[in-house]
């Protein structure tokens, strides 16, 4: 331990600009966790690699910390929020709603304003810290933002073999808003530090009351689920159509939930060459989800022509503004369901032309609806 100490306290001086007994307090608190996971962890005590599970286990909080303070206190909040948001995104309406995309970006704010002060609940608890502790120098700020990624990405275990995310749970009760008296205890499940399968289990008495509650849920969650299985499908051809075989792979991974060091090491890449195909995935991606697919796609973010792609009325208004004719003409000929050859005779152009002239308009979309995460307060 004292070993582990030395070797983050000194990371942390070589990459940031914090007093040392700033970094020496966040390096034994990395410390204390990843001792208290594989100490806890009948899994990793079983592997006969204890050390080399402290090593990594280290390092990825490491990383994920510095990453946070490079990003700085605007940009990294900035990109936990959009982490977090589009973890959630698909679970936050409540159940057979049809919440606009507004509506949804409002819930999500408010859910996830509830949810930070949970997770500085938990780091308070978890590192024994003062019960009005807050974050104020830059790195400690850092290493909270990357707890509450952590906190929120831990599988909690759930009926016949399956497990969740936290946040996901959370926002899902949240949705439903169901009362106290029913609501999930997730308490002692956080509590675990996150190795999944390690004390605790769906037959604890805290979580017997919520079982049937949690069953009435899973039909309701069965089309959002095919629906989601539908685009994950088609995406996997449309990769497989490019030849791009490592990105299907990328998105195997990311799926899971994987940190990109685990990437990395399951792929045998370097960081370079996981950004590089990091980049060509979201190219392919963005090509299958306002081009090659871009109904189906729009369908599951509940954005599609019916809902104004997900825009306010101000916001469709100033999507009008930004189009030029041909983006006007072709929106119109979409929403009365006119096919591609029928666009391309009425603006003059051919097949392949009129489909840009859409993917523009569908980027331009998507631009007007993100801006409320690009800009944040």
């Amino acid at each position: 331990m004292e070993e582990l100490v030395k070797s983050l306290t000194q990371s942390l001086q070589d990459g940031t600009k914090t007093p040392q007994r700033i970094c020496v307090a966040v390096a034994e608190r990395i410390a204390d966790e990843v001792n208290r996971i594989c100490t806890e962890s009948k899994r990793i005590q079983n592997s006969g690699e204890v050390d080399v599970w402290m090593k990594d286990l280290s390092q990825h909080r490491l990383r994920q910390c510095l990453n946070y303070y490079k990003h700085g206190s605007k940009r990294g909040r900035a990109e936990l929020h959009s982490t977090l948001s589009a973890i959630i995104y698909r679970y936050i309406a409540p159940a057979r709603t049809r919440a606009s995309y507004q509506a949804r970006l409002t819930a999500i704010e408010d859910f996830l304003q509830g949810f930070y002060v949970e997770a500085l609940k938990a780091f308070r608890r978890e590192c024994q810290m003062p019960q009005d502790y807050s974050p104020r120098a830059m790195l400690e700020l850092a290493e909270y933002m990357a707890f509450v990624e952590r906190y929120a990405k831990r599988r909690i275990p759930l009926p016949r073999g399956r497990s969740q995310q936290l946040v996901i749970l959370r926002a899902q009760t949240f949705a439903r808003q169901t009362p106290p008296e029913t609501s999930i205890d997730m308490e002692r499940a956080a509590e675990s530090g996150g190795v999944e399968g390690d004390s605790y289990t769906w037959d604890d008495a805290s979580v017997q009351q919520v079982r049937q509650h949690m069953g009435a849920q899973e039909q309701s969650e069965v089309m959002d689920s095919a629906l989601r299985s539908s685009v994950v499908n088609e995406l996997v051809e449309y990769l497989t159509e490019k030849k791009q075989k490592d990105c299907i792979d990328y998105l195997v991974l990311r799926l899971q939930d994987l940190p990109a060091s685990e990437i990395e090491q399951v792929l045998g890449l370097t960081a370079r060459q996981r950004d590089y195909l990091q980049q060509r995935f979201k190219y392919h991606l963005l090509r299958f989800a306002m081009l090659h697919r871009w109904e189906l796609v729009h369908q599951w973010l509940d954005a599609d022509l019916e809902k104004d792609l997900g825009l306010t009325p101000v916001e469709w208004e100033g999507l009008l503004s930004r189009l030029d004719d041909k983006g006007k003409t072709t929106l119109k000929l979409k929403q009365e369901q006119a096919d591609d050859r029928t666009i391309a005779e009425t603006l003059g152009v051919t097949i392949t032309q009129a489909q840009k002239v859409w993917f523009g308009v569908l980027e331009t979309a998507w631009e007007i609806r993100n801006s409320n995460y690009s800009n944040p307060d």
